[in-house]
């Protein structure tokens, strides 16, 4: 059996996309993946920040029209760059075992994040990381910093930005060292990580039942609980890369215990909520979560930064 498989052309993502199809390949007798490389709108975008040219939904667009078209079976994503509501005819088929979902904050002086000057200058383009990093730091300046890992870290080294985040996960995927910088890992229950991050998924059409019965066999349940919950509250609070959000899970024996936070740009005021309830519930979990964050004074945060919700 083959599979013609999706792909952005990042370094990453190809990365990402290789480590799948072995897993792949060694659970399922006979099977062979071809990668097919697509060129996404978000990987075309380098001049700002991609809520400013129509969110995150660009990693994705591309890809769902492959699978759609019949030009690939699957495709492979960082769950976190997939929008909490899918395009009509596509669903997640599987979703394999986490790997690291932790921020890493980058400086060559190895600071932690209250340890760094008031007046530190900080580059992302992440809302949810600068609106985090600000509550924790009041001062802190914030500057555009996009480009692949390599870029971003060459840019820290140089001395244009005092500190950087990255996700844990795409750096070991890479096997990137982040040497001469220190490094600092950063408690997902603490700086809450994106909905989804660390975590992989393939997407497939729903009419492919050989396809999906294939890939159904390297998902991972407790990583599939953890990151429904998550996006399910992030779709709550409306699940937009225009809005500082974040949300993480995990599932201990058959609980399942989540946070999420939504704060305003400057970091001034946020509001976090913590939730727990069986794994077989976790949609609903996450759910309530979203819905006591927008209770407790998120919607009016998120009303101030994209209008009311409808």
């Amino acid at each position: 059996m083959k599979l013609r498989v999706g792909t952005r052309r990042s370094k990453l993502a190809l990365a990402q996309c290789g480590q799948v199809c072995r897993r792949l390949e060694e659970a399922v007798k006979g099977l062979r993946c071809e990668i097919v490389e697509v060129v996404t709108t978000g990987d075309q975008v380098s001049d700002r920040p991609l809520r400013e040219a129509g969110g995150k939904g660009l990693f994705v667009k591309e890809l769902d029209e492959a699978l759609l078209d019949g030009h690939v079976d699957f495709a492979v994503h960082s769950l976190k760059d997939v929008p909490t509501e899918l395009v009509d005819g596509i669903r997640i088929a599987c979703v394999p075992e986490r790997d690291d979902p932790r921020d890493v904050l980058l400086s060559m002086s190895g600071a932690s994040l209250a340890e760094l000057p008031r007046d530190a200058l900080i580059g992302t383009t992440s809302l949810r990381r600068a609106a985090q990093a600000k509550a924790i730091v009041p001062g802190l300046r914030v500057e555009m910093l996009r480009g692949n890992i390599d870029t971003r870290l060459a840019r820290l080294i140089k001395g244009d930005f005092d500190a950087t985040f990255l996700a844990a996960a795409g750096l070991a995927r890479l096997g990137i060292s982040t040497a001469p910088l220190g490094r600092v890992e950063l408690d997902p229950f603490e700086f809450i990580p994106s909905p989804g991050q660390g975590a992989l998924c393939m997407t497939a059409c729903e009419s492919a039942s050989e396809v999906i019965g294939a890939l159904i066999v390297v998902d991972h349940l407790p990583t599939r609980a953890a990151v429904t919950a998550e996006r399910a509250a992030a779709r709550v609070l409306g699940g937009s890369c225009h809005l500082p959000v974040g949300a993480y899970a995990e599932c201990r024996g058959d609980d399942l215990v989540v946070v999420a936070v939504v704060a305003s740009p400057d970091g001034k005021r946020s509001v976090r909520r913590h939730g727990r309830g069986p794994v077989s519930a976790a949609e609903v979990v996450g759910e309530k979560v979203g819905r006591e964050l927008l209770a407790g004074g998120g919607e009016q945060i998120i009303a101030e930064i994209e209008g009311p919700l409808r």
